[in-house]
């Protein structure tokens, strides 16, 4: 079992779900919170950690916004980016493939430019200075209105060279994908990747929506296809990656214990699922934690790993060539540990 937690955080991988307002650390969040002279209503560090014990998507959506408010400026997205892409690092991701929020700020007063510019800025920095490729998705709040998306993705236009995509995120229940049909009709034609977040919470039918109305080339979660044996079989004959992402689902309670997680029944019934760390700073780990989680919990084999850890690659928007190219080191670490 050691063996395999070692396999896996000593290989080359891809980090294809992780919100990057998710991975503030409190004692990052304490010290911009002071340089920008933001109160926060804890008087430390440690006071953030404890109010970090959430049981569900909207207790943790609610800690998560209010984290949110100590960003301002675009050194404060540079370094929260830069934070997390040298703790990537740490654990051999050698892509990643980050989620930001830009309604949360924009609504704050935060200019869309100074968000980006610190988020963007710290990726072509990870790629100068850590070897590691990216792919900057935005993401739409499904708890506002279609409106509010629409009018996000036009003031985004000036900065489409940095954005590869558009993605859907916080409360699940009651906003179904349906609902912004529009809008990622609009992205679509502007040529960018389409993802979104569904069967995390909400039921299968969120799924067939995400493929069939936003015509998603990802589903982030998915757990609840499992629920559908005809959604299951559609997206194993269509190959779709699933953004699985552990400890996030037992911190909030999608799962009740680490051993029930459907990580096993995904793998078994064909289905591409790879692992994520979503929140990290939340959910109590990164990527590496993860696959260990998972491997402490469940009946994993070395198969098993090493299929997660290719379909992180294989999931991921690479072109072919870079696509090819980061298998190839994969599979060159796999054949070196015997």
């Amino acid at each position: 079992m050691t063996d395999l937690i070692s396999l896996a955080a000593n290989a080359p991988k891809a980090e294809l779900h992780l919100h990057i307002e998710g991975s503030f650390e409190p004692e990052l969040m304490f010290a911009i919170a002071q340089r920008n002279g933001v109160k926060l209503p804890f008087a430390s560090v440690e006071d953030i950690r404890a109010a970090y014990n959430f049981s569900n998507l909207q207790e943790f959506l609610d800690i998560y916004y209010q984290g949110m408010s100590v960003l301002l400026c675009e050194r404060d997205f540079y370094d929260l980016t830069w934070a997390y892409l040298k703790r990537a690092a740490a654990d051999n991701v050698i892509h990643t493939e980050i989620f930001f929020d830009p309604q949360g700020h924009t609504a704050r007063g935060v200019a869309f430019a100074d968000a980006i510019g610190g988020i963007a800025r710290a990726l072509g920095d990870a790629q100068d200075k850590l070897g590691m490729s990216s792919k900057l998705i935005m993401c739409f709040l499904r708890h506002l209105s279609e409106e509010d998306a629409l009018a996000t993705l036009e003031e985004a236009q000036p900065f489409m060279a940095l954005i590869d995509g558009v993605g859907l995120d916080s409360s699940e229940i009651g906003h179904p994908p349906s609902k912004f049909e529009r809008v990622f009709a609009k992205a679509r034609e502007l040529g960018l990747h389409i993802v979104a977040h569904a069967g995390e919470e909400g039921p299968p039918d969120y799924i067939w929506q995400a493929l069939d109305i936003l015509k998603v080339e990802r589903v982030d979660h998915g757990n609840r296809a499992l629920e559908d044996g005809k959604l299951v079989a559609r997206l194993a004959d269509e190959g779709m990656c699933l953004t699985v992402c552990p400890l996030s689902n037992l911190k909030l309670c999608v799962v009740d214990d680490m051993k029930a997680h459907p990580i096993r029944a995904m793998l078994d019934a064909g289905l591409k699922p790879c692992i994520n760390s979503d929140d990290p700073s939340y959910f109590g780990g990164y990527v590496n934690d993860n696959f260990a989680a998972l491997i402490d919990a469940l009946p994993l084999t070395r198969t098993d790993v090493e299929q997660l850890l290719r379909n992180s690659f294989e999931g991921a928007f690479l072109a072919a060539e870079e696509k090819n190219k980061a298998l190839r080191r994969l599979e060159d670490y796999l054949l070196s540990v015997g």
